[in-house]
């Protein structure tokens, strides 16, 4: 198993999905990588040697990714926070900041639907 960036590639893969498992590298950018190192994208990670591992951590070099991408996004979203803009109160109240409709989706930035019951009326 190559070790690319400090994440763990699945060998058993074509380079091009293998190098997507690093956070910050797309399809796209796996190509470009890729063909910076000169090494075939059809070629699984089982097939790469040594020098074509070394060619591609230095190819991602390059990039912004992983723990470093992170942190970037993490401060950037901390920061629409700190100014109170519409998409940091978004952000602060965990609800969807990109003009979606809440009253009936929204489930995966909700969460688990809290019920409220109903209050009973005092029967005569």
């Amino acid at each position: 198993m190559a070790r690319i960036a400090g994440v763990d590639i699945p060998k058993h893969k074509r380079g091009v999905i293998a190098l997507t498992y690093i956070f910050g590298v797309g399809a796209s950018r796996a190509k470009a990588v890729l063909e910076k190192a000169n090494v075939s994208e059809d070629k699984k990670v089982q097939d790469w040697n040594d020098e074509e591992i070394g060619a591609i951590r230095e190819a991602v070099s390059f990039y912004k990714i992983e723990g470093e991408l992170r942190s970037e996004v993490s401060l950037n979203i901390k920061r629409l926070m700190d100014i109170g803009c519409y998409r940091g109160i978004r952000h602060r109240s965990g609800l969807p900041l990109r003009g979606q409709r809440t009253k009936n989706n929204s489930r995966t930035r909700k969460g688990k639907r809290k019920t409220v019951a109903n209050k009973k009326k005092a029967t005569k």
